[in-house]
Parts: C-alpha cells; structure tokens; sequence
C-alpha cells in the first residue's frame, strides 16, 4: 500500500453546491496541500473524508480500509484538526488527557506532555483564556498523541503569526521523516506549502483542476509577461491560463525554460503556488 489516502470519483450535492467526481491520493511519507479559494469544497471534501456527512457517490480509502466500512479502526490511526477549536472552555489541559485516554487505546500521555512544553502551553489555566495561537497549538498536540499515522488538517495555520507557524511547520515535517506518516493540509497560507508540501491538489467549484507534485510545478512553470503582439504568437499548446490587463498578457506557461529559449525577448518569471492557483482561478483557458 503506496498510498495514505485514496479517494475515488467523490460526490456530493447540496442545493447551491457539488463536489464533482473528486479524485485524488495522499502517497505515504508526504505531505499534500489541499488549496482553493473560500467555497471551492475543500472543507467539504474533508467531511467527507471522515463520514462527517454522507457521500453521494465515490470510494474513499484511509490506509487500504473503506472508510464507511471501517470507520472506528480509522480514527485511532488518524488525527484531525478541524478550523476553529472543539474543546470546551472550561477544561484544562489535564482534563483533555484524561479524557483522551478514554477515547483512544494509543493515548500517550508522556508524548501529550511533551507537545505541551514543547508549545509552552501552560498546566493550570482553562482554554479559554488560550489565545488562537495556543488553541490550535493544543489541538496539534492532541492530534498527534495518540499516535496516528495520517493526519488531516483544515486550515491548521490560519491566524497565526509568523513564529508560531514555523513552530508548527517544523512539527509536521519532523511527523513525516519517518516516511511511514502522510499529512493532508488545507490552507490559505500557500507560502506555508511552497515550504512543507511535497503534492498539490487545487480544487475550484467542486472540481480537481490541478493534482502534482510541488517541485515539478515550481521548477516547470513560469510566467511569462508580453504585449498583444508576442501573445498572438504563442501556440495554445504551450500555456495553461492567461490573464489580460492594461499592461499587456500575463501567461501561465508549462515550460519556463523552453519558452525563454524560443521567445527570449519575452519575459519568463518564476511563480509560487499561490500565483499557480491566482491563474487557474482567474485566468482564461
């Protein structure tokens, strides 16, 4: 088994919305950024993953199981954070523990201690008066104290500052060396998956537009920069999207490289994943 997830031709409708035959896996020892822009489906499609809400259609598999058919064995070997915290207020770091403990068979609760200090997160004080920043650091903690081997996490980032986030980036990659745990992250912040992800998936209007590896996107494409004229001479086959302002086209270009060797009075820039994503959503076919 190559893959830590594997979904299938996933469907789902609601009056205003449909994911459309989604389809796309999480190999083993990698880390997958999941991205679009609000309402695209990404936190749909995660719901849907844990059986949050029932599937119109489609298969999805965590670790080879079914996940209708093995739903229980799956939870104890996957963590989820989910946008926002589920603790209750009044509770305290120890209460979650003890609680935990009796949720989950691998609950460690050396390792929860560990996060906690390795998060100064503090002992004796309710959640509540936990910033945003200790709250989703708490929650990371107890995802991975019990010792899943897949971790699903929906904008686990947001909010944060700079430090905090890199606090967290650096716990995600450490998760994954071992090349036996796989992480599937959404996130706004595309700059935290030019940095982490190994795999990109863009989903737009419940449809995967965009399914690679991170490194073959960032070394390949480029953008190129031209007027009327230049672009009137590009063929099709050699740009994805393109995007026409006051100051001429910008072209999202599958091969930056070839292209800056056949057009070289032309500008071809490197792009991020966010200018990636900018040009699939925007841009014109």
């Amino acid at each position: 088994m190559n893959n830590a997830l594997e979904i299938r031709n996933l469907n789902k409708s609601y009056g205003d919305f449909q994911l459309k035959d989604v389809s796309f896996s999480v190999p083993k020892g990698s880390i997958v950024g999941f991205i679009g822009e609000n309402g695209a489906g990404k936190t749909t499609t995660l719901k849907a993953i844990l059986n949050l809400i029932h599937r119109d259609s489609g298969t999805v598999e965590i670790m080879g199981m079914d996940t209708v058919a093995e739903d229980k064995k799956i939870k104890e070997n996957i963590g989820v954070v989910l946008d926002g915290c589920n603790f209750h207020d009044n509770l305290k770091t120890a209460d979650i523990s003890k609680m935990m403990g009796s949720i989950y068979k691998n609950w460690n609760p050396v390792m929860y201690k560990r996060y906690l200090a390795k998060f100064k997160l503090p002992d004796n004080k309710i959640i509540k008066s936990f910033s945003t920043g200790m709250k989703m650091k708490l929650q990371i903690g107890v995802a991975l104290s019990h010792e899943p081997q897949f971790l699903i996490l929906d904008e686990a980032t947001s909010g944060l500052d700079p430090i905090v986030r890199e606090e967290i980036l650096d716990v995600f990659m450490d998760f994954i060396q071992d090349e036996e745990h796989s992480i599937l992250i959404s996130s706004h912040i595309t700059s935290d998956l030019d940095k982490i992800a190994d795999y990109i998936v863009l989903i737009h209007q419940g449809e995967i537009l965009l399914d690679d590896d991170k490194e073959s996107l960032i070394n390949g494409m480029g953008s190129l920069k031209c007027g009327t004229e230049d672009f009137n001479k590009l063929d099709k086959d050699e740009y994805i999207r393109y995007r026409n302002n006051a100051f001429g086209y910008e072209v999202l270009v599958k091969d930056k490289g070839k292209m800056q060797k056949k057009y070289p009075e032309v500008i071809v820039d490197g792009v991020s994943i966010e200018e990636i994503m900018l040009f699939y959503i925007k841009g014109v076919k």
